[in-house]
């Protein structure tokens, strides 16, 4: 009983550090230090989801349509500032719910109810690297359904998922496209992750870590730039989910659409000419 309370305890201390390191570099104590642990919590999270978000996203776009521009995007598919904006926008209003997602996850490993550990000596190296591969199969297994759910049930696509699919051609697909969704839909999607949580054993830190990597996942995601590197799936295969609504619903690999036959390749001789405008 001890011990679990010394871990429980361990949790709280980290979640509390992690606050302090955020909050602290970005808002006087007399507005933060007040709250309860859980709104601090959930303050980090939003602040850090918007700085990760607008950090990844205007680094990216300054590099493919400035720095890179007419490299990878030609002139002509690069969306158009106000396109970026109403993005924006709408990512901002699910930004508060999306973050309460990682908020509840943290707080449910607070209490010992999932099977997140706090030190890496619980684990030798090799089963800490194993329970990470089954927790990124696992999320991919479930984020895959969920994201394929949100498509065949017309319920689900209208009322939710159809606002982040206004975004349907080359010129209205940018880095700021990723987290432009229905609040409702961000969390369907965040939930896989906190569901592993009860399955494998993982640190808390990778936990995090992953969640962090999923906020610049989805902003590289959406560059309409094909990396063709397999088995990821790189922009190139979610530009194609974009505009034929039924293919490639997976998430860091098109591994799940190859196993329940939904991938579909994207046409290299389509991207060599679109290279060829590009110039």
């Amino acid at each position: 009983m001890a011990a679990k309370h010394e871990l429980l305890t361990q949790f709280v201390d980290e979640t509390m550090f992690y606050n302090r390191i955020v909050l602290s570099h970005l808002l006087p104590a007399n507005l933060w230090q007040p709250l309860p642990h859980f709104l601090q919590t959930w303050l980090r999270n939003y602040l850090a989801g918007n700085l990760l978000y607008f950090i990844s996203g205007f680094l990216w776009c300054f590099y493919i349509y400035y720095l890179k521009r007419n490299v990878y995007v030609p002139k002509d598919s690069i969306p158009t500032r106000k396109a970026m904006v109403v993005q924006i926008y709408v990512a901002m209003k699910a930004m508060p719910w999306s973050t309460l997602v990682p908020t509840v996850s943290e707080y449910m490993i607070e209490r010992g109810w999932t099977k997140c550990y706090s030190r890496f000596d619980q684990f030798n190296l090799f089963l800490c690297l194993v329970c990470i591969a089954l927790y990124l199969v696992l999320v991919e297994f479930m984020i895959y359904w969920v994201h394929k759910m949100t498509h065949d049930v017309r319920f689900l696509y209208n009322h939710i998922h159809a606002s982040h699919h206004i975004y349907n051609k080359q010129n209205t697909l940018s880095p700021f496209a990723g987290l432009a969704f229905h609040p409702l839909d961000g969390i369907l999607q965040a939930v896989p992750h906190v569901i592993a949580l009860f399955i494998v054993p993982i640190h808390l830190i990778t936990h995090l870590s992953l969640l962090i990597m999923e906020g610049v996942w989805t902003a590289s995601n959406h560059d309409c730039i094909n990396g063709n590197i397999w088995p990821i799936m790189g922009a190139g295969y979610h530009t194609i989910h974009h505009t034929t609504y039924k293919h490639n619903y997976g998430h860091y690999t098109i591994c799940m659409d190859w196993l329940f036959g939904s991938l579909k390749v994207p046409n290299l001789a389509e991207d060599d000419s679109f290279n060829e405008k590009a110039k």
